[in-house]
């Protein structure tokens, strides 16, 4: 049963997609301790998304906001913004 199935709209569809698509490519990237945060913090901000379907705009821009920070974190080329991490954090 997909998303949609459930009578939840295209915007859930669309942020569970993009945890799915980053957890994938964490998952070429990390191995160990990281790994396996990467995969529960994404499965915590799945659960998050489908909670928070029917909520409060004020909510679903929180989870949104989790879903955009996850997203974004990606290992930077740039010395100034290094990437630690993520049982470090």
């Amino acid at each position: 049963m997909t998303v949609e199935d459930r009578g939840l709209g295209s915007g859930t569809d669309v942020l569970i997609r993009k945890v799915d698509s980053r957890l994938a490519a964490l998952r070429a990237a990390l191995h160990g301790p990281d790994l396996e945060l990467a995969e529960e913090l994404a499965a915590r901000l799945r659960e998050m998304i489908l909670a928070t379907a029917r909520s409060s705009a004020a909510d679903r821009a929180r989870v949104r906001a989790a879903v955009h920070y996850f997203v974004q974190r990606r290992e930077s080329r740039d010395a100034r913004l290094p990437l630690r991490s993520l049982v470090a954090a």
